[in-house]
């Protein structure tokens, strides 16, 4: 009988965090014109007759139980995220206060498994990102949860292969290999840039350096450990509040926390990252970065149209030339 390979040995009992909470500020002055109504961008329906949130959720499903899925959002979105999630499982839906970044986000979903399940494996996603190929990018998923099973210690991150020296995007800088696997390698982590200048994003590409895309795996400890290494206030106010059951007062108390800055770029020895070349990763994080993404996936919603034909300015120099041309200024922001 053939043996399973790492993709095909499915962990049918990690656990997914789909971070939903944000106020997607940045892509306001698009999404308001599309819906007419200030819901973030993740329940706005930039691609088809699904919101982010939506593509998200039927890109994970195939690899995580609902019954393993949280979504962490945000009261003040409530009228949004209890339409969008009307079908999902109400303990799985994760209402804070209030939105105190990426950081505050994982940790109280983190703590929220682990009552349930103490040696999780834990995958942390985006609700608001696009993937050109969904089928490449579920098999790194997969061999990204094979891989926190085996290396424990390590917190593990998806990297994508640079197309161009993106500005706009934090990169990781790969340090060498730590070890192979049949989807490729697995490589330790010298350090981060968030959104470097355009010189340093030239140099980076050409160090093999990747881009951050947020998407994290590891082991509840390995996420534990991380996390009190680095904010550990924020950890005990979370977990004493989580254990009164009381997380309005302990909001009140915190600073926002991004936890790409705040954790992951002070502990680069902790983490790993698993490269990916095929996925044609793309984070929607301005209007112009939507607009090139539909342009090349030949994505013509109607809004887009009806923007497009109104001579819309909010669609900057994206819709009317070319991509590689559009590219230009996102690029040229760096210099």
């Amino acid at each position: 009988m053939k043996r399973p390979t790492e993709e095909e040995q499915d962990r049918p009992d990690a656990w997914a965090i789909l971070l939903a909470g944000g106020d997607g500020t940045r892509l306001q002055s698009l999404t308001r014109k599309i819906t007419g109504d200030l819901r973030p961008k993740q329940f706005c329906r930039l691609f088809g007759d699904m919101s982010l949130l939506g593509h998200t959720r039927k890109r994970l499903r195939p690899i995580f139980r609902d019954d393993r899925t949280l979504f962490v959002v945000n009261k003040d979105h409530e009228t949004f995220y209890m339409e969008e999630l009307f079908d999902a499982n109400a303990s799985g839906i994760v209402a804070q206060p209030a939105n105190r970044g990426t950081g505050v986000a994982i940790i109280v979903a983190l703590l929220r498994i682990l009552k349930h399940d103490a040696d999780a494996v834990v995958a942390v996603f985006p609700s608001d990102h696009y993937f050109a190929d969904e089928a490449a990018f579920a098999a790194t998923v997969r061999s990204s949860l094979v891989a926190a099973g085996k290396y424990n210690e390590s917190v593990i991150l998806i990297g994508a292969e640079p197309q161009w020296p993106e500005v706009g995007y934090g990169w990781i800088e790969p340090a060498g290999l730590f070890a192979s696997s049949s989807h490729g390698p697995l490589l330790r982590v010298s350090g981060f840039w968030e959104k470097p200048q355009l010189a340093t994003a030239r140099e980076l590409m050409k160090r093999g350096g990747l881009w951050n895309t947020f998407v994290t795996v590891g082991h509840a400890s390995a996420f534990l450990e991380l996390l009190r290494s680095t904010i550990p206030d924020a950890m005990v106010k979370i977990a004493d509040a989580l254990a009164r059951d009381d997380l309005d007062d302990a909001y009140l108390d915190l600073d926002a926390i991004d936890f790409s800055m705040a954790v992951l770029s002070r502990e680069p020895h902790r983490l790993l990252v698993m490269p990916d070349a095929a996925s044609g990763w793309t984070d929607l994080g301005n209007p112009d970065r939507v607009i090139e993404t539909l342009i090349q996936s030949e994505n013509e919603p109607s809004w887009l149209r009806e923007m497009c034909g109104s001579g819309d300015p909010t669609l900057g120099t994206s819709a009317p030339i070319p991509v590689s041309d559009a590219l230009i200024p996102t690029l040229e922001q760096g210099q």
